[in-house]
């Protein structure tokens, strides 16, 4: 992972939201009981032991044993799964 890839998700964590689908979708994978799964995902996207990577037009952060995917142009939420062991 580059460093600067990392640096520039956490600096624009801000503008990371998802749409209601998403938000939804988040909540399903991951079986998360909370009405703010964008605030959560953005917790562990800042957290130390997150490992933030981009490969073409998304971000994969994997924390936590879940994968949370972002697009890199809009920085929404697309999903989060569990880690498949």
């Amino acid at each position: 992972m580059k460093m600067n890839e990392s640096r520039e998700l956490k600096a624009n964590i801000d503008r990371i939201h998802t749409t209601d689908l998403g938000a939804e979708r988040i909540k399903r994978n991951l079986s998360l009981d909370t009405d703010h799964p964008a605030e959560w995902c953005k917790s562990k996207i800042i957290s130390p032991d997150a490992v933030i990577t981009r490969n073409g037009k998304n971000w994969y952060v994997k924390a936590d044993g879940c994968i949370i995917t972002i697009n890199a142009h809009s920085y929404t939420i697309i999903t989060a799964h569990m880690e498949k062991n």
